[in-house]
Formats: C-alpha cells, structure tokens, sequence
C-alpha cells in the first residue's frame, strides 16, 4: 500500500545519500470513529514500519538511521460529547501524555520507558516531555543538545529547552 511506498522511498533515499527523510502517513487526526479509525490504519502502520526496520538492518544502515514515529499529541481519557459538524463522540488532543517510537541509531532498542495512569491521563513513571525526544535526536545526529546560538540581539537561545536525552536508551 501507499505507506509501504512511502517507507521504501525513505529507505531509497538514505540510501543514495539523504541525510534526512520525513514520511508523512497522512489522515490520523481522528477525533471520531477512533476504533474503526485505528482499526483501518494500524496494520499498514505496523507492516510499513516493520518492513522499513528490517530493510534497514539487513543493509547494515539501522545503526547509522534513527527512525521516529510520533505525532504532535496524545489524544484525551475521555471521549467527548462531539464537535461542530461531527456529532460521534471522540477524543480531542491531549498534550498531558502520548507515546513516541524511536528505533535504530545506534540506540538501545526493545524497551519502554516510563507509564501513565490507567487511562494514559498523565505520566506516573519517569516522565518525559518533547524537550527530552528532541535532545535524544540531537545526541543521535551528535549535536550537543546544550548548544546555544545567539539571537538578532545577540541573546543566547537555547537549541532545546530544559531537554535532556532520554539515557535508559543511549
């Protein structure tokens, strides 16, 4: 299917030199009909980025690529009564806690780390927020995640903000 394309053309594309590839898996904002949403998408999720893992290794260019799967949000604990033109109850965006996928890049694989509630409202084990994803990509690309540049003004900016890499994977 299109993903399996698209994670192939990634994988192409490293390859013949790119330094950095993004594959858009479009249409997962949705906030009804989310079972039968994920239901639709999961599997090609799973079987692309399986399909990309493995490609990856056996070319010997897993360690040197990190691969990130991740959106922006989570999504809430609980549904809602609906919105402006979608009656179906559904879940809105929920930035208290989501999940991240980071494999390959010479990082440590097979494991998770930290929890949330029951109902993944908030982290309940070594929290984390975007700063610390950021940083690990950072260290993984070998940039200091502590680097500063200065601004028009001359003021330092941080490159991340308070984020450290994520060490039980480094």
């Amino acid at each position: 299917g299109p993903w399996g394309r698209y994670t192939l053309m990634a994988r192409r594309l490293v390859e013949a030199g790119v330094s950095f590839v993004t594959v858009d898996m479009p249409h997962w904002d949705t906030h009804s009909k989310i079972k039968s949403g994920l239901e639709a998408r999961l599997p090609y999720l799973d079987q692309a980025v399986a399909g990309l893992l493995q490609d990856l290794k056996e070319r010997s260019l897993l360690e040197d690529v990190l691969v990130v799967i991740m959106g922006e949000f989570g999504r809430t604990p609980k549904l809602n009564k609906g919105q402006p033109g979608i009656p179906i109850p559904g879940r809105d965006h929920w930035g208290q806690a989501m999940s991240v996928i980071l494999a390959g890049g010479g990082l440590k694989m097979g494991q998770v780390v930290g929890a949330t509630s029951d109902k993944a409202e908030h982290p309940t084990e070594r929290p984390l927020v975007p700063a610390d994803v950021l940083a690990t990509i950072y260290h993984v690309l070998g940039i200091d995640p502590q680097t500063r540049f200065a601004d028009f003004a001359g003021r330092p900016v941080p490159l991340v903000d308070n984020g450290k890499p994520i060490r039980e994977i480094i």
